[in-house]
């Protein structure tokens, strides 16, 4: 039909078996399976009413299949003619009879398994407890009993729960799981207790017995157990002898796992399988309780993980090409650092601030973490680089006091029209969330280096002042040296491009003694010499060093994000896990079709934290 180019609206064809047309007529999947594979794939081009019969001596194709070599096919023979009613109407055509029946020997064998087993008075699944449903069930028993013993004139028993009880109890579950699941085995052993009959690997076509390798019988309380080697030592007791068979998916036996799993305190797992291998015989065991591990709760909780996000897109503050330096800052606080004052001794702290686009840093010295001091060390800065763009930092509380001292300031400025000559502060402060370091990993990398570079100074010795702001100087300018991208080895006409290319213009400091342009305009206009040469580390800027930072280093895969409604555990590295708070998830913050940061409605607040400090707890249901 694709090969043709004549459009064809309807298609009929012909067959002489009449099974194979009451096959297509039927449900394939009552037959065997290589008819109902055969029957699918003609289902799957063709349809049922296409389909019609033919008697055999009318068949065509019989001619191609059958022939005997002798036969010479003529170019009026029905070969290439088809059938003579073909020329007819359609009325006239064979039609299919209606009371042919399929043939029976190619039906699948069905097998019908009926089985006889009284319903549980007390069902396992319906608790959780191994203990309390022992318990129900010796009551329970206890009851019928003492309505027996009432009627019979015997002593009723009462009190608390003998032993003997509890054990009858478990038998009851025992034998309760191995008829729903062994009944076959079980029936075999108990009538074929008189002949000898064991059980066997296989009943039917399609059905196996697992338990035929454990060679079982049946005790004198009709509990099913395991014939082991072990029978005449005499170490042992009578369950390490035999011990119980149980099913592996059956609720009693699920509740029996668990039981042992709490009782070595949902740890020590070998243990717990060599316990349960001592007195019970359940196949799959390791998978079992793997399994049952898996689905615990209290697991689930101690074993949550938070999930870091893909990590995210570079602000725009690390990509601001052609702008001046310091215009986007990251403010950080580090120390505090013990000076000496007279014969006292007080402590300093290092304010470190640096330029989230070429990484240059200013350090300033406050004598206290308070907002006054924050303010003072950030006028400092403005003063000698400039009013910045944008502050960047923690939540801190002086860095939260200096952002509401700012925007007051810059309500004041715009109320009362103050002089030019004001230095007018940052037009915005952006806060990262709380305990989320790794946000600010731009200063915080900064400060590790200047620690390790202040112990080297100072030889872990108390100075003075004076001594203190002369070595952070110090530190400050050869941190502003630092290469940004790779030192080159086989070229050294193109050094390394350093923060302080963007600051001084050079490495270290020193002016270049011949020009790009030895032109005479451009000696004349040596402004025109400083832009081409901040252009020139602009663009090496561009070429070499931004390729380097848009690389991911880690959290290289989208994971599921944080939904609103999620249960959580709020990672506390300072805390033990168990003190951990856990909340609801009231609201979170979406960045690159990731969460970033959720708020987490707890019993004792509200708390707003990063992502990667939170660890969803997959609640675990039946029903789901």
């Amino acid at each position: 039909m694709k090969s043709l180019s004549l459009s064809v609206s309807q298609r009929f064809f012909w067959c002489d078996s009449r099974n194979v047309l009451c096959w297509l007529r039927s449900d394939h999947r009552r037959y065997s399976q290589y008819v109902a594979a055969r029957t699918s794939e003609i289902l799957d081009t063709t349809e049922v009413n296409e389909w019609n019969w033919i008697k055999s001596e009318w068949n065509v194709a019989d001619d191609g299949t059958k022939w005997t070599g002798q036969v010479q096919m003529k170019s009026d023979d029905r070969w290439f003619l088809g059938p003579a009613f073909l020329q007819k109407a359609e009325r006239d055509w064979p039609v299919i009879p209606y009371n042919q029946e399929t043939t029976t020997e190619e039906l699948r064998t069905s097998v019908l398994v009926h089985r006889k087993v009284r319903d549980p008075v007390v069902v396992a699944s319906d608790y959780s407890s191994w203990n309390r449903l022992l318990k129900v069930t010796a009551y329970v028993q206890r009851f019928v009993y003492n309505l027996q013993a009432k009627r019979q004139g015997l002593v009723s028993h009462q009190g608390p729960l003998s032993s003997e009880e509890l054990r009858q109890a478990q038998l009851y579950h025992f034998r309760q799981a191995q008829q729903e699941v062994y009944h076959e085995e079980m029936l075999v052993l108990k009538e074929g207790s008189k002949n000898g009959e064991n059980v066997r690997k296989q009943w039917q076509q399609y059905s196996r017995s697992q338990i035929y390798k454990m060679s079982p019988f049946v005790d004198e309380d009709g509990v099913l157990r395991m014939n082991s080697r072990a029978a005449k030592c005499s170490f042992l007791f009578p369950d390490e002898k035999f011990p119980i068979i149980l099913p592996d998916n059956h609720p009693v036996t699920k509740i029996l796992l668990v039981d042992f799993h709490e009782r070595y305190h949902h740890r020590n797992y070998a243990t717990v399988a060599n316990e349960v291998r001592r007195r019970y015989c359940i196949p799959r065991l390791r998978q079992t309780l793997r399994k049952m591990r898996c689905g615990c709760q209290w697991c689930r909780n101690r074993d949550a993980k938070p999930a870091p996000p893909e990590m995210a897109e570079l602000p725009s503050a690390r990509m601001a090409a052609f702008t001046r330096p310091f215009s986007h800052v990251g403010v950080d606080f580090f120390g505090p650092i013990e000076v000496l004052v007279g014969r006292r001794v007080e402590k300093r702290w290092g304010v470190l601030l640096t330029c989230l686009t070429v990484r240059a840093l200013h350090i300033e010295v406050a004598n206290s973490l308070s907002t006054s001091s924050c303010m003072m060390a950030l006028n400092n800065f403005i003063a000698r680089r400039g009013t910045p763009v944008c502050f960047y930092s923690d939540r801190g509380t002086n860095f939260v006091g200096a952002s509401k001292e700012l925007r007051d300031a810059l309500k004041a400025i715009d109320k009362h029209e103050m002089s030019k000559e004001f230095t007018t502060p940052a037009t915005s402060w952006q806060f990262n969330p709380p305990s989320s370091p790794h946000m600010g990993g731009s200063w915080e990398r900064l400060i590790q280096s200047v620690k390790r570079n202040l112990t080297e100074v100072l030889k872990c010795r108390r100075s003075t002042d004076e001594e203190l702001r002369s070595a952070l100087t110090q530190i400050e300018s050869v941190l502003n040296s630092r290469p940004l991208t790779d030192v080159p080895m086989d070229n050294e006409s193109e050094p390394a491009l350093t923060p302080n290319h963007f600051l001084l213009g050079s490495s270290d400091g020193s002016k270049p003694l011949t020009l790009f342009d030895d032109s005479v305009q451009a000696v004349r206009r040596g402004w025109q010499v400083s832009q081409m040469m901040a252009n020139l580390f602009w663009r090496r800027w561009l070429r070499n060093y931004l390729p380097e930072i848009t690389k991911r280093t880690k959290w290289f895969k989208k994971v599921k994000p944080i939904a609103v409604g999620d249960i959580v555990v709020i990672v506390d590295p300072e805390l033990p896990r168990n003190c951990w708070p856990k909340g609801r998830v009231i609201g979170t913050v979406e960045k690159g079709s990731q969460v970033r940061r959720a708020t987490v409605q707890t019993s004792k607040g509200v708390y707003e934290r990063p992502a990667v400090k939170l660890a969803v707890l997959d609640i675990w249901s039946e029903n789901r």
